[in-house]
Protein backbone atom coordinates (compact mmCIF):
# COMPACT_ATOMS: atom_id res chain seq x y z
CA UNK A 1 0.00 0.00 0.00
CA UNK A 2 0.99 3.61 -0.41
CA UNK A 3 0.97 5.73 2.72
CA UNK A 4 -2.31 7.33 1.62
CA UNK A 5 -3.94 3.96 1.00
CA UNK A 6 -2.64 2.72 4.36
CA UNK A 7 -4.14 5.62 6.34
CA UNK A 8 -7.45 5.50 4.49
CA UNK A 9 -7.67 1.73 4.98
CA UNK A 10 -7.20 2.22 8.73
CA UNK A 11 -9.91 4.89 8.84
CA UNK A 12 -12.23 2.60 6.86
CA UNK A 13 -11.56 -0.26 9.32
CA UNK A 14 -9.79 -2.35 6.77
CA UNK A 15 -6.56 -4.04 7.82
CA UNK A 16 -3.67 -2.13 6.21
CA UNK A 17 -0.42 -3.78 5.14
CA UNK A 18 1.15 -2.21 8.22
CA UNK A 19 0.13 0.14 11.00
CA UNK A 20 0.18 3.71 9.67
CA UNK A 21 2.23 6.28 11.57
CA UNK A 22 1.97 10.00 12.24
CA UNK A 23 4.46 12.51 13.60
CA UNK A 24 3.92 16.18 12.89
CA UNK A 25 0.74 16.15 10.79
CA UNK A 26 -1.19 18.10 13.44
CA UNK A 27 -0.31 20.44 16.32
CA UNK A 28 -1.41 17.68 18.70
CA UNK A 29 0.58 14.85 17.13
CA UNK A 30 3.90 16.60 16.68
CA UNK A 31 7.23 17.12 18.36
CA UNK A 32 8.62 19.98 20.44
CA UNK A 33 11.40 22.01 18.89
CA UNK A 34 13.80 21.02 21.67
CA UNK A 35 13.10 17.30 21.29
CA UNK A 36 13.41 17.61 17.51
CA UNK A 37 16.68 19.52 17.81
CA UNK A 38 18.09 16.73 19.95
CA UNK A 39 16.69 14.07 17.59
CA UNK A 40 18.23 15.37 14.35
CA UNK A 41 21.63 15.54 16.01
CA UNK A 42 21.22 12.02 17.41
CA UNK A 43 20.33 10.48 14.03
CA UNK A 44 23.18 12.21 12.21
CA UNK A 45 21.19 14.96 10.49
CA UNK A 46 22.37 18.05 12.38
CA UNK A 47 22.26 20.14 9.19
CA UNK A 48 18.44 20.05 9.14
CA UNK A 49 16.92 23.32 10.37
CA UNK A 50 14.69 23.35 13.45
CA UNK A 51 11.76 25.39 12.16
CA UNK A 52 9.20 26.27 14.83
CA UNK A 53 6.01 26.32 12.77
CA UNK A 54 3.69 26.36 15.83
CA UNK A 55 5.07 29.21 17.91
CA UNK A 56 2.49 28.92 20.70
CA UNK A 57 3.36 25.32 21.52
CA UNK A 58 6.94 25.63 20.19
CA UNK A 59 6.58 22.68 17.83
CA UNK A 60 9.00 21.84 15.06
CA UNK A 61 8.01 21.07 11.48
CA UNK A 62 9.77 17.76 10.78
CA UNK A 63 11.82 17.65 7.62
CA UNK A 64 10.72 15.19 4.94
CA UNK A 65 14.03 13.33 5.38
CA UNK A 66 13.12 12.64 9.00
CA UNK A 67 9.55 11.63 8.14
CA UNK A 68 10.77 9.23 5.45
CA UNK A 69 13.39 7.76 7.77
CA UNK A 70 10.75 6.87 10.33
CA UNK A 71 8.06 5.76 7.90
CA UNK A 72 5.56 8.54 8.65
CA UNK A 73 2.44 8.26 6.48
CA UNK A 74 0.62 11.60 6.74
CA UNK A 75 1.42 15.27 6.13
CA UNK A 76 -0.08 18.60 7.17
CA UNK A 77 -0.68 20.63 4.01
CA UNK A 78 0.46 23.72 5.90
CA UNK A 79 4.05 22.59 5.45
CA UNK A 80 3.88 23.86 1.85
CA UNK A 81 3.92 27.42 3.18
CA UNK A 82 6.98 29.22 4.61
CA UNK A 83 9.08 27.08 2.32
CA UNK A 84 11.91 29.57 1.70
CA UNK A 85 14.85 30.37 4.01
CA UNK A 86 13.76 34.02 3.85
CA UNK A 87 10.48 33.06 5.56
CA UNK A 88 12.37 32.30 8.79
CA UNK A 89 14.60 34.07 11.28
CA UNK A 90 16.98 32.63 13.90
CA UNK A 91 16.07 32.15 17.55
CA UNK A 92 17.69 30.41 20.52
CA UNK A 93 15.73 27.62 22.20
CA UNK A 94 15.31 27.36 25.97
CA UNK A 95 18.01 24.66 25.99
CA UNK A 96 20.43 26.90 24.07
CA UNK A 97 19.90 25.18 20.73
CA UNK A 98 19.56 27.00 17.42
CA UNK A 99 16.17 27.20 15.73
CA UNK A 100 14.04 29.44 13.53
CA UNK A 101 10.80 31.36 13.99
CA UNK A 102 8.52 32.46 11.14
CA UNK A 103 9.69 35.94 10.26
CA UNK A 104 6.36 37.48 11.34
CA UNK A 105 6.66 36.31 14.96
CA UNK A 106 8.16 39.01 17.19
CA UNK A 107 7.90 38.19 20.90
CA UNK A 108 9.40 40.72 23.33
CA UNK A 109 11.99 39.64 25.88
CA UNK A 110 11.08 41.05 29.31
CA UNK A 111 13.43 42.09 32.10
CA UNK A 112 12.89 38.82 33.95
CA UNK A 113 13.97 36.78 30.93
CA UNK A 114 10.47 35.71 29.91
CA UNK A 115 8.94 36.44 26.51
CA UNK A 116 5.61 38.10 25.76
CA UNK A 117 3.49 39.07 22.78
CA UNK A 118 1.48 42.30 22.65
CA UNK A 119 -1.47 43.73 20.79
CA UNK A 120 -0.89 46.35 18.11
CA UNK A 121 -1.07 49.04 20.79
CA UNK A 122 2.14 47.64 22.29
CA UNK A 123 0.56 47.70 25.76
CA UNK A 124 -1.91 44.83 26.03
CA UNK A 125 -0.09 41.57 26.73
CA UNK A 126 -1.65 38.70 24.81
CA UNK A 127 0.57 35.77 25.79
CA UNK A 128 3.68 35.01 27.80
CA UNK A 129 6.35 32.31 27.97
CA UNK A 130 8.04 32.34 31.40
CA UNK A 131 11.79 31.91 31.61
CA UNK A 132 12.72 28.27 31.13
CA UNK A 133 9.25 27.39 29.82
CA UNK A 134 8.67 25.78 26.44
CA UNK A 135 5.33 27.24 25.31
CA UNK A 136 3.28 30.42 25.53
CA UNK A 137 0.33 30.91 27.89
CA UNK A 138 -2.68 33.04 27.01
CA UNK A 139 -2.90 36.17 29.17
CA UNK A 140 -5.71 38.14 27.48
CA UNK A 141 -9.36 37.08 27.82
CA UNK A 142 -11.62 39.71 26.22
CA UNK A 143 -14.90 38.62 27.82
CA UNK A 144 -13.53 37.75 31.25
CA UNK A 145 -15.84 40.26 32.94
CA UNK A 146 -19.00 39.22 31.08
CA UNK A 147 -20.62 38.65 27.73
CA UNK A 148 -20.97 41.66 25.42
CA UNK A 149 -24.33 43.15 24.49
CA UNK A 150 -23.63 42.27 20.86
CA UNK A 151 -20.95 40.48 18.86
CA UNK A 152 -19.96 43.26 16.50
CA UNK A 153 -16.41 43.07 17.89
CA UNK A 154 -16.11 39.27 18.00
CA UNK A 155 -13.89 38.99 14.92
CA UNK A 156 -11.50 41.58 16.31
CA UNK A 157 -11.37 39.94 19.73
CA UNK A 158 -10.84 36.49 18.28
CA UNK A 159 -7.94 37.99 16.33
CA UNK A 160 -6.28 38.99 19.60
CA UNK A 161 -6.31 35.47 21.01
CA UNK A 162 -2.88 33.89 20.67
CA UNK A 163 -4.19 30.76 18.93
CA UNK A 164 -5.52 32.93 16.09
CA UNK A 165 -3.06 35.82 16.11
CA UNK A 166 -0.01 33.53 16.14
CA UNK A 167 -1.52 30.71 14.09
CA UNK A 168 0.61 28.02 12.51
CA UNK A 169 0.81 27.50 8.76
CA UNK A 170 -1.11 27.67 6.50
CA UNK A 171 -3.29 30.00 8.59
CA UNK A 172 -0.52 32.52 9.20
CA UNK A 173 -1.06 33.35 5.51
CA UNK A 174 -4.87 33.43 5.59
CA UNK A 175 -4.86 37.21 5.18
CA UNK A 176 -2.71 37.11 2.05
CA UNK A 177 -4.27 38.11 -1.25
CA UNK A 178 -5.27 35.00 -3.19
CA UNK A 179 -4.75 32.74 -0.16
CA UNK A 180 -7.41 30.18 -1.10
CA UNK A 181 -6.14 29.82 -4.66
CA UNK A 182 -2.59 29.48 -3.34
CA UNK A 183 -3.71 26.88 -0.80
CA UNK A 184 -5.19 24.77 -3.58
CA UNK A 185 -2.15 25.14 -5.83
CA UNK A 186 0.26 24.14 -3.08
CA UNK A 187 -1.92 21.24 -1.94
CA UNK A 188 -2.24 19.92 -5.49
CA UNK A 189 1.52 20.06 -5.84
CA UNK A 190 2.00 18.23 -2.55
CA UNK A 191 -0.48 15.53 -3.54
CA UNK A 192 1.30 15.03 -6.86
CA UNK A 193 4.74 14.84 -5.22
CA UNK A 194 3.98 12.44 -2.39
CA UNK A 195 1.91 9.33 -1.75
CA UNK A 196 1.37 10.29 1.88
CA UNK A 197 -2.10 11.05 3.22
CA UNK A 198 -2.87 14.76 3.43
CA UNK A 199 -4.46 16.53 6.39
CA UNK A 200 -5.74 20.06 6.87
CA UNK A 201 -6.06 21.58 10.35
CA UNK A 202 -9.27 23.60 10.48
CA UNK A 203 -9.94 24.29 14.16
CA UNK A 204 -13.68 25.00 14.36
CA UNK A 205 -13.34 24.86 18.15
CA UNK A 206 -16.50 25.59 20.11
CA UNK A 207 -15.94 24.77 23.78
CA UNK A 208 -12.34 25.92 23.57
CA UNK A 209 -13.24 29.29 22.05
CA UNK A 210 -15.56 29.80 24.99
CA UNK A 211 -12.61 29.28 27.32
CA UNK A 212 -10.35 31.50 25.18
CA UNK A 213 -12.83 34.36 25.34
CA UNK A 214 -14.35 33.98 28.81
CA UNK A 215 -11.48 32.13 30.58
CA UNK A 216 -11.81 28.52 31.66
CA UNK A 217 -13.24 29.07 35.14
CA UNK A 218 -15.95 31.43 33.93
CA UNK A 219 -16.97 29.35 30.93
CA UNK A 220 -17.27 26.16 32.94
CA UNK A 221 -19.67 27.94 35.30
CA UNK A 222 -21.53 29.37 32.31
CA UNK A 223 -22.24 25.85 31.04
CA UNK A 224 -24.24 25.26 34.20
CA UNK A 225 -25.56 28.71 35.09
CA UNK A 226 -25.78 30.84 31.94
CA UNK A 227 -26.63 28.57 29.04
CA UNK A 228 -28.55 31.27 27.19
CA UNK A 229 -25.41 33.34 26.74
CA UNK A 230 -23.39 30.24 25.95
CA UNK A 231 -25.80 29.35 23.14
CA UNK A 232 -25.62 32.87 21.70
CA UNK A 233 -21.82 32.77 21.69
CA UNK A 234 -21.72 29.27 20.16
CA UNK A 235 -24.07 30.36 17.39
CA UNK A 236 -21.83 33.31 16.58
CA UNK A 237 -18.78 31.04 16.55
CA UNK A 238 -20.56 28.50 14.36
CA UNK A 239 -21.38 31.19 11.77
CA UNK A 240 -17.70 32.01 11.47
CA UNK A 241 -16.61 28.38 11.45
CA UNK A 242 -19.07 27.49 8.71
CA UNK A 243 -17.83 30.36 6.56
CA UNK A 244 -14.26 29.07 6.92
CA UNK A 245 -15.31 25.47 6.41
CA UNK A 246 -17.06 26.36 3.15
CA UNK A 247 -13.86 27.94 1.85
CA UNK A 248 -11.74 24.96 2.96
CA UNK A 249 -14.06 22.47 1.27
CA UNK A 250 -14.14 24.54 -1.92
CA UNK A 251 -10.37 24.95 -2.00
CA UNK A 252 -9.06 21.50 -1.01
CA UNK A 253 -12.01 19.29 -0.08
CA UNK A 254 -11.49 17.08 -3.13
CA UNK A 255 -7.73 16.61 -2.67
CA UNK A 256 -7.22 16.41 1.11
CA UNK A 257 -7.95 13.17 2.95
CA UNK A 258 -8.59 14.31 6.53
CA UNK A 259 -9.85 17.49 8.19
CA UNK A 260 -8.89 18.08 11.80
CA UNK A 261 -11.18 19.87 14.26
CA UNK A 262 -10.21 20.68 17.84
CA UNK A 263 -12.11 20.92 21.11
CA UNK A 264 -10.50 19.81 24.39
CA UNK A 265 -13.53 18.39 26.16
CA UNK A 266 -11.85 16.26 28.81
CA UNK A 267 -9.64 16.38 31.87
CA UNK A 268 -7.86 13.42 33.47
CA UNK A 269 -10.75 12.50 35.75
CA UNK A 270 -13.55 12.80 33.19
CA UNK A 271 -15.21 15.20 30.73
CA UNK A 272 -15.50 18.91 31.52
CA UNK A 273 -19.27 18.52 31.36
CA UNK A 274 -21.99 15.95 31.80
CA UNK A 275 -23.02 14.14 28.60
CA UNK A 276 -26.42 15.86 28.80
CA UNK A 277 -24.76 19.28 28.50
CA UNK A 278 -22.64 18.10 25.59
CA UNK A 279 -25.78 16.82 23.85
CA UNK A 280 -27.58 20.10 24.39
CA UNK A 281 -24.87 22.63 23.57
CA UNK A 282 -22.17 21.04 21.46
CA UNK A 283 -23.39 17.88 19.72
CA UNK A 284 -25.85 19.66 17.40
CA UNK A 285 -23.15 22.08 16.29
CA UNK A 286 -20.53 19.36 15.84
CA UNK A 287 -23.08 17.54 13.68
CA UNK A 288 -23.58 20.63 11.50
CA UNK A 289 -19.81 20.83 10.93
CA UNK A 290 -19.45 17.11 10.17
CA UNK A 291 -22.50 16.99 7.92
CA UNK A 292 -21.14 19.86 5.86
CA UNK A 293 -17.77 18.14 5.41
CA UNK A 294 -19.38 14.86 4.35
CA UNK A 295 -21.69 16.59 1.88
CA UNK A 296 -19.14 18.92 0.31
CA UNK A 297 -15.83 17.03 0.36
CA UNK A 298 -14.09 13.66 0.39
CA UNK A 299 -12.42 14.40 3.73
CA UNK A 300 -12.70 12.28 6.86
CA UNK A 301 -13.51 14.08 10.11
CA UNK A 302 -10.87 14.09 12.87
CA UNK A 303 -11.36 15.57 16.34
CA UNK A 304 -8.57 16.41 18.74
CA UNK A 305 -9.73 16.32 22.35
CA UNK A 306 -7.48 15.77 25.31
CA UNK A 307 -8.54 14.01 28.48
CA UNK A 308 -11.18 11.50 29.42
CA UNK A 309 -13.87 11.70 26.75
CA UNK A 310 -15.19 8.14 26.54
CA UNK A 311 -18.49 9.18 28.14
CA UNK A 312 -18.96 11.66 25.28
CA UNK A 313 -17.64 9.52 22.43
CA UNK A 314 -20.94 7.78 21.56
CA UNK A 315 -22.53 11.17 20.96
CA UNK A 316 -19.51 12.52 19.09
CA UNK A 317 -19.49 9.46 16.84
CA UNK A 318 -23.20 9.95 16.28
CA UNK A 319 -22.49 13.58 15.37
CA UNK A 320 -20.11 12.42 12.64
CA UNK A 321 -16.62 12.32 14.14
CA UNK A 322 -14.64 9.47 12.56
CA UNK A 323 -11.18 9.88 14.11
CA UNK A 324 -10.16 10.70 17.71
CA UNK A 325 -6.83 12.06 18.90
CA UNK A 326 -4.66 12.07 21.06
CA UNK A 327 -6.23 9.07 22.87
CA UNK A 328 -5.13 10.03 26.38
CA UNK A 329 -4.83 6.54 27.78
CA UNK A 330 -3.77 7.63 31.27
CA UNK A 331 -7.16 9.31 31.83
CA UNK A 332 -10.30 7.82 33.37
CA UNK A 333 -12.00 5.18 31.20
CA UNK A 334 -9.48 5.68 28.40
CA UNK A 335 -7.56 2.41 28.79
CA UNK A 336 -6.50 0.85 25.46
CA UNK A 337 -8.42 -2.42 25.89
CA UNK A 338 -11.57 -0.57 26.92
CA UNK A 339 -11.43 1.91 24.05
CA UNK A 340 -10.77 -0.76 21.42
CA UNK A 341 -13.57 -2.98 22.73
CA UNK A 342 -16.14 -0.19 23.10
CA UNK A 343 -15.36 2.01 20.11
CA UNK A 344 -12.96 0.14 17.85
CA UNK A 345 -15.67 -0.71 15.31
CA UNK A 346 -17.10 2.80 15.18
CA UNK A 347 -14.13 5.16 14.98
CA UNK A 348 -10.41 5.36 14.37
CA UNK A 349 -8.06 5.96 17.30
CA UNK A 350 -5.17 8.22 16.27
CA UNK A 351 -2.70 8.19 19.15
CA UNK A 352 -2.32 6.37 22.43
CA UNK A 353 0.65 4.41 21.06
CA UNK A 354 2.87 5.28 24.01
CA UNK A 355 2.65 7.44 27.11
CA UNK A 356 4.53 10.70 26.63
CA UNK A 357 4.73 11.24 30.38
CA UNK A 358 6.34 8.34 32.19
CA UNK A 359 7.58 5.87 29.61
CA UNK A 360 8.71 7.91 26.61
CA UNK A 361 10.42 10.64 28.62
CA UNK A 362 11.68 8.66 31.62
CA UNK A 363 11.75 5.02 30.53
CA UNK A 364 14.55 2.97 29.03
CA UNK A 365 14.58 2.12 25.31
CA UNK A 366 13.51 -1.40 26.27
CA UNK A 367 10.56 -0.08 28.27
CA UNK A 368 9.63 2.08 25.28
CA UNK A 369 9.71 -0.97 23.01
CA UNK A 370 7.63 -3.03 25.40
CA UNK A 371 4.86 -0.45 25.70
CA UNK A 372 4.77 0.20 21.95
CA UNK A 373 4.40 -3.53 21.29
CA UNK A 374 1.67 -3.90 23.91
CA UNK A 375 -0.30 -0.94 22.57
CA UNK A 376 0.06 -2.08 18.96
CA UNK A 377 -1.20 -5.55 19.80
CA UNK A 378 -4.36 -3.99 21.25
CA UNK A 379 -5.02 -1.08 18.94
CA UNK A 380 -4.00 -2.45 15.53
CA UNK A 381 -6.42 -5.37 15.37
CA UNK A 382 -8.75 -4.94 12.39
CA UNK A 383 -7.54 -1.47 11.43
CA UNK A 384 -9.04 1.65 12.98
CA UNK A 385 -5.71 2.83 14.35
CA UNK A 386 -2.97 5.28 13.40
CA UNK A 387 0.12 5.20 15.60
CA UNK A 388 1.02 8.37 17.41
CA UNK A 389 2.19 9.28 20.87
CA UNK A 390 -0.26 10.57 23.47
CA UNK A 391 -0.09 14.20 22.28
CA UNK A 392 3.11 15.98 21.19
CA UNK A 393 6.56 14.60 21.96
CA UNK A 394 7.73 16.71 24.88
CA UNK A 395 11.03 18.60 25.22
CA UNK A 396 12.44 16.20 27.82
CA UNK A 397 12.06 13.05 25.72
CA UNK A 398 15.53 11.56 25.00
CA UNK A 399 16.22 11.10 21.30
CA UNK A 400 17.22 7.47 21.83
CA UNK A 401 13.72 6.78 23.12
CA UNK A 402 12.16 8.36 20.03
CA UNK A 403 14.33 6.11 17.86
CA UNK A 404 13.41 3.11 20.04
CA UNK A 405 9.73 3.93 19.53
CA UNK A 406 10.01 3.98 15.74
CA UNK A 407 12.23 0.88 15.75
CA UNK A 408 9.55 -0.94 17.74
CA UNK A 409 6.84 0.07 15.26
CA UNK A 410 9.03 -1.17 12.40
CA UNK A 411 9.72 -4.44 14.21
CA UNK A 412 6.03 -4.99 15.00
CA UNK A 413 4.99 -4.31 11.42
CA UNK A 414 7.61 -6.71 10.07
CA UNK A 415 6.47 -9.48 12.42
CA UNK A 416 2.83 -8.86 11.52
CA UNK A 417 3.54 -9.09 7.80
CA UNK A 418 5.36 -12.41 8.24
CA UNK A 419 2.71 -13.99 10.45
Amino acid sequence: MTSRERVLAAINHQKPDRVPVDMGATPSSGISAIAYSNLVKHIGMPELPVQIYDVVQQLAQPDMKVLDKFGVDVLDIGREFNDQPSDWKPVTLANGGEAFYPKWFNPVKLDDGSYATYDDDGKTMLSRMPIGATFFDQTYFPYVDGYPDNYDNLDAEMGRIMWARDAHSPWDHAGDEGFWETLREKTLRLRQNTDKALLVVCGCNLFEWGTFLRRMDNFLMDLMCDQANVEKLLDELLKRHMATLEKVCNAVGDIVDIIRFGDDLGMTQGPFMEPEIYRQLFKPRHKILCDYVKKHSQMHTFLHSCGSISLLMPDMIDAGIEVFNPVQTNAYRMEPDFLKKEFGRDCTLWGGGIENVGVLNNGTPQQVRDQVFKRLEVFSEGGGFVFNTVHNILPDVPPENIVAMFDAIYEFNNKSQKS
